[in-house]
């Protein structure tokens, strides 16, 4: 009996008390649960510094197209008194700017710029798709030429080239995306309103408006 009860001691020695062996249990756990905490407290905090990051330095910015010149590079016409018919031909040359006011680059897909003659397209000009790199700006060089089958049922026309003015209104749109956490979409319009003097063959005047949206 003294040698049985002997080896139950050693044997609770090597596998420890009931006692200690819950205590070593309640250590595990307490520290899977530190880790547990310490992860989820890492990923709170990168996400945090994200958002605020997103919110702030990297904060989407508007995307603008520019118009730095249009020049009149081409205007003919005839008129046909008899039936009060003009033929016209008119071409315009372009000058615009894309600026990226983003920490990150702005991608845009195929644009199109339009001349309108009272409301109506009366020409058009595809603007290629592109990229522009951070705090960047790229310039393009656009023509736009009357198509004069698109006037011939305008009566207006006549009016205007006796009066001595011809009112155009070119328009591009561009849209694209900025990727700032997740993708952004953007889109620019650009208007300017002209006039042509008919007997100077010169632009009168010229106003453009600006226009983005997020």
């Amino acid at each position: 009996m003294d040698v049985e009860a002997e080896s139950s001691k050693q044997g609770d020695k090597l596998m420890g008390s009931p006692k200690h062996r819950t205590a070593d249990a309640d250590a595990t756990t307490r520290s899977r649960r530190c880790i547990c905490l310490w992860v989820t407290a890492v990923i709170l905090g990168l996400g945090l510094l994200l958002l605020i990051l997103g919110l702030t330095v990297f904060k989407a910015k508007r995307p603008l197209t520019t118009v730095n010149s249009v020049a009149l590079d081409d205007l003919d016409f005839s008129v046909d008194i008899t039936r009060l018919r003009v033929l016209l031909n008119v071409t315009l040359d372009l000058g615009i700017s894309l600026t990226n006011p983003n920490r990150v680059g702005f991608k845009y897909s195929n644009g199109t710029a339009f001349l309108r003659y009272r409301g109506n397209d009366v020409g058009e000009v595809p603007v290629p798709a592109g990229k522009i790199g951070a705090r960047d700006t790229r310039s393009l060089n656009l023509t736009l030429t009357l198509m004069a089958d698109r006037l011939l049922s305008n009566s207006a026309v006549y009016s205007d080239v006796i009066s001595g003015t011809l009112p155009f209104q070119t328009y591009i749109r561009i849209a694209g995306k900025v990727r700032i956490l997740f993708n952004i979409h953007v889109v620019t319009y650009t208007t300017c309103d002209l006039e042509i003097s008919v007997a100077n063959r010169t632009l009168s005047d010229q106003k453009c408006h600006y226009k983005t949206k997020l």
